[in-house]
């Protein structure tokens, strides 16, 4: 059978919730999906918009939050190239709950339109159940986030957030890890649950400690195994 030549169809055969898809079905996905560059520090939609499509992030960096009755931010993940967002349009979200926004930089994002994925599941259960299993993930890893918010103390929610961006985006550095990043220590608190001078004070205790070196762009961890 011949292989279909078009960027989307290779970026959808990079994502493993779709191996489950035959040609005509990338095919289809193809022509109701569209490339967007989107500005730093801008919003690709927002809480009580309607839900219609789901998005795939190319290039950039991506957060989802809310703004609680406090008018405080609350940020709810963090999206590197490669992830999946807005896909619970495909659960029975009608209005997004939360928001999606660029960061300190540009970012290219595809754009699907969830009726016709919609159509692809109808046929393809393979697909339903990597969805299901991919959505499972998730809560996954909302659960124990929670957890750690109840149960756990400021410095240990930091730390935690530190080798979870070690795992995603560090690259070792002889025996050390470098995280380069794009977050301000006010994000970071947003992340966290705590405050922006909890981040200050508990970056410089592991600075004084030896356990890391941070500037404005980059945190390095000298030693993943004794950061605690």
């Amino acid at each position: 059978m011949k292989t279909i030549s078009n960027p989307i169809v290779t970026y959808l055969n990079e994502l493993s919730i779709f191996n489950a898809l035959d040609n005509k079905d990338r095919a289809h996905l193809a022509a109701h999906t569209s490339r967007k560059i989107i500005p730093k520090y801008t919003r690709i939609y927002e809480a009580g918009q309607s839900s219609a499509s789901i998005y795939f992030l190319v290039r950039g960096i991506v957060k989802i939050g809310s703004i609680n009755a406090d008018e405080r931010e609350v940020i709810k993940r963090i999206l590197y190239p490669g992830s999946m967002f807005g896909e619970l349009v495909l659960f029975g979200e009608d209005q997004r709950q939360d928001y999606a926004m660029t960061m300190s930089q540009e970012s290219e994002i595809y754009t699907m339109d969830a009726e016709a994925v919609r159509k692809v599941l109808l046929h393809n259960h393979e697909l339903t159940l990597n969805l299901l299993d991919w959505l499972g993930e998730r809560l996954r890893h909302m659960e124990a986030k929670l957890e750690s918010m109840v149960f756990k103390d400021a410095r240990a929610r930091i730390i935690e957030f530190l080798k979870e961006s070690a795992e995603k985006i560090g690259r070792p550095v002889g025996y050390e890890t470098l995280i380069k990043h794009t977050l301000t220590q006010q994000d970071m608190a947003n992340i966290t649950g705590t405050s922006r001078q909890t981040v200050t004070a508990v970056l410089n205790e592991l600075r004084n400690e030896n356990l890391i070196h941070f500037n404005r762009r980059s945190i390095l961890i000298r030693d993943l195994s004794k950061l605690s």
